[in-house]
């Protein structure tokens, strides 16, 4: 077994949510982890560093099939460098492009799945991404979507959302965990509690409760404000905006909420979000 415990989720979904709490719940500080120290406690697959050092040359230059050749070795790579569990992010979904893994499994000890309503997530991106809800809504349904290749990340795969969720959901292991983002918010204890055991951090429970304060909504907020956040976009929007959840209720129509309803009833079925009506 490895030592990468993945952090997955559909963009706009709680990841950085979830790496919020478990920095805070391995630093174990009395004061909360700040957003631009989290790198220090999870790395990030899709870090163009990593590939261009590898490759040798800028990840910009490199094709999304170079991309996708490169990565298993990436993994490895982070798997050797770090000391013991070591968290890594990631938007990919769980699979594989072009004859190659979008995770490495022999470097794998565990995942933890965040999975959050489509209808909501739609609106997340429309401010994120600074696109409309129309086109938000294409997106989820898009099997092809992949991100782009800059100088942020590189390229991730992500599929649509239901493509997404259904291939770490499928996953049957007993380490592999798929949380829902409402459940985070609306009772976090429980769901906190679990990815706490999974990491072989779950026998204290100030220290979760401690962790979870930190990593909440207002606190995120609040640093953001103070001091910015590397990952916020550069379409204006702040990163940590609202946090809530059912804000599709106001924001989409009928007819949209139809689409996307449509487009991933099945999946939205197995996580209760599909609203009643419809």
């Amino acid at each position: 077994m490895g030592n990468i415990v993945w952090l997955a989720s559909y963009p706009k979904s709680g990841n950085t949510w979830l790496r919020a709490f478990l920095a805070n719940l391995v630093a174990n500080r009395a004061e909360p982890v700040a957003l631009n120290d989290l790198p220090r406690y999870a790395e990030d697959e899709a870090n163009p560093d990593l590939f261009g050092a590898l490759a040798g040359r800028p990840s910009s230059e490199l094709g999304i099939d170079e991309i996708a050749a490169l990565r298993p070795q990436v993994h490895a790579a982070i798997a050797q460098r770090a000391r013991g569990t070591c968290f890594v992010k990631t938007h990919n979904m769980a699979g594989s492009f072009d004859g190659h893994p979008l995770h490495n499994w022999d470097v794998t000890a565990g995942a933890i799945c965040v999975v959050r309503n489509p209808l909501d997530v739609a609106v997340s991106m429309t401010h994120h991404f600074g696109i409309d809800l129309d086109e938000a809504i294409e997106r989820l349904g898009d099997e092809n979507v992949a991100t782009l290749n800059d100088a942020q990340f590189v390229t991730q795969i992500l599929g649509s959302w239901s493509l997404h969720v259904k291939s770490w959901a499928d996953i049957d292991n007993e380490r592999f965990l798929v949380l829902r983002y409402e459940d985070l918010i609306g009772k976090p204890a429980k769901p906190f509690a679990k990815v706490a055991k999974l990491v072989g951090l779950g026998q204290d429970r100030a220290r979760i409760e401690r962790a979870i304060r930190h990593a909440g909504f207002q606190s995120l907020a609040s640093m953001e404000k103070k001091h910015g956040f590397i990952e916020a976009s550069d379409k204006g929007a702040r990163f940590f905006r609202k946090g809530r959840i059912n804000e599709w209720r106001k924001a989409l129509s009928r007819e949209q909420v139809q689409r996307v309803v449509a487009a991933h009833r099945e999946q939205m079925q197995r996580f209760g979000y599909v609203p009643a009506g419809y």
